[in-house]
């Protein structure tokens, strides 16, 4: 007894849909779709957590503004999201530079990793006989660094204390 296997006929592969707004003129429908495809690195991470019903079903917006409003403060976070990890991966390939990241030193490190960075970074405004203090603690160089290549003036942590109480910096592991 001799078995085949059978190959299924090509029109019962499956259909992808393509809508889209960009005019014929824009390119083949090949050329859109690996468009579409090639954004895993740049668009679509920042819209992948909304596309599960649990992210934004909690949310009881009844109005359709409410909806547009946080639909645009959504697509706002992701630019600035987008844009300083897009601005602290150019400075660290053009400096040559690393910050510590998930799995050691990294000069492509998410924006999530730089926020990450700075949870022990902390400003203490205090008062003494009414004289006001600036006191920030636990800066270090790759924090610098990131604040650098976004465009950050160092004024943040060149408060009136500078270096006070602080703990010294070091360079990264």
């Amino acid at each position: 007894m001799h078995h085949e296997a059978l190959r299924p006929a090509e029109d019962t592969y499956g259909w992808t849909v393509l809508a889209t707004t960009v005019p014929p003129e824009g390119g083949t429908d090949t050329e859109i779709l690996q468009a579409y495809q090639e954004q895993h690195s740049t668009v679509e991470p920042g819209f992948r957590w909304s596309k599960n019903p649990a992210a934004i079903s909690p949310l009881w917006l009844e109005k359709p503004e409410r909806i547009a409003a946080l639909a645009m403060l959504t697509v706002v976070g992701l630019l600035v999201y987008a844009v300083l990890q897009r601005q602290v991966r150019l400075s660290l390939r053009e400096h040559e530079q690393h910050i510590p990241g998930n799995k050691g030193l990294t000069a492509t490190p998410t924006a999530a990793v730089v926020f990450a960075l700075f949870t022990p970074v902390m400003l203490v405004h205090g008062t003494v006989d009414h004289i006001p203090s600036l006191q920030v603690h636990g800066v270090q160089d790759y924090h610098l660094l990131s604040c650098d290549a976004v465009g950050i003036a160092p004024a943040w942590y060149q408060g009136v204390a500078t270096g006070q109480n602080s703990l010294p910096r070091t360079p990264p592991p």
